[in-house]
């Protein structure tokens, strides 16, 4: 990433908040947590701990993709919260708009990542060397006139750019993705991807939360 122009900061309303966690809709173009040198410290954090000073990043959302994030307010909360994202026991779903027709209502993908260093941040697939990443999908709509597929997806593992790899591996890259989108890049302003569904059973409370936030696209 050379040059970071981050959406104008109107403010961060949480969707929830209660004196131990916040849940917040992260605008696409924002880093969820700084880059290396000044010109890449705006960030959901900054953003964030400017109003709630203990709030703690416990997940990250690529830069280009929009949607739900979850903080932790302290640390001990923050360790709780890790350990459910550790143990998979938050339920996360992704809206993307993907390149061409996906003829499968719905399916798997399961190949192991790794970093491209000489090219990083991409990922790559590594049979050898990559580690288990898997991701299910479910076909919601095709547009014939756009030839895109409207699809979600629910990460089972939490790798660098999972959704991303993934579909650009099954022949469908999602659409405005600049690291694996090939001509499908150029298709959309944005990366087309957004965190929507979020689900949790607060360490706490012992409550089940839920949290919808409909895709911007």
């Amino acid at each position: 990433m050379n040059c970071y122009f981050p959406p104008a900061d109107r403010g961060l309303e949480p969707l929830f908040v209660d004196d131990t966690l916040l849940v917040v809709n992260k605008p696409a173009g924002l880093l969820s947590v700084p880059g290396r040198g000044a010109d890449k410290a705006d960030c959901l954090a900054s953003r964030i701990q400017a109003r709630f000073a203990d709030a703690l990043i416990v997940h990250r959302l690529d830069m280009s993709t929009s949607g739900l994030l979850l903080l932790a307010r302290g640390e001990e909360m923050h360790r709780q919260l890790s350990r459910l994202f550790r143990e998979r026991l938050i339920d996360k779903r992704y809206l993307a708009i993907v390149d061409g027709r996906l003829d499968m209502a719905e399916g798997e993908v399961e190949l192991p990542l790794i970093c491209d260093w000489p090219n990083r941040p991409r990922q790559k697939v590594d049979f050898e060397l990559g580690k288990r990443s898997l991701t299910k999908f479910r076909r919601q709509a095709f547009d014939p006139a756009s030839n895109v597929t409207r699809v979600e997806l629910e990460p089972i593992t939490g790798r660098s750019h999972q959704l991303r790899v993934h579909m650009a591996e099954l022949g469908h890259p999602i659409l405005g993705d600049d690291l694996y989108g090939g001509a499908a890049e150029g298709k959309a302003a944005r990366l087309l991807l957004h965190a929507m569904d979020l689900a949790f059973v607060h360490p706490l409370s012992g409550e089940a939360l839920s949290f919808h936030c409909a895709p911007p696209f």
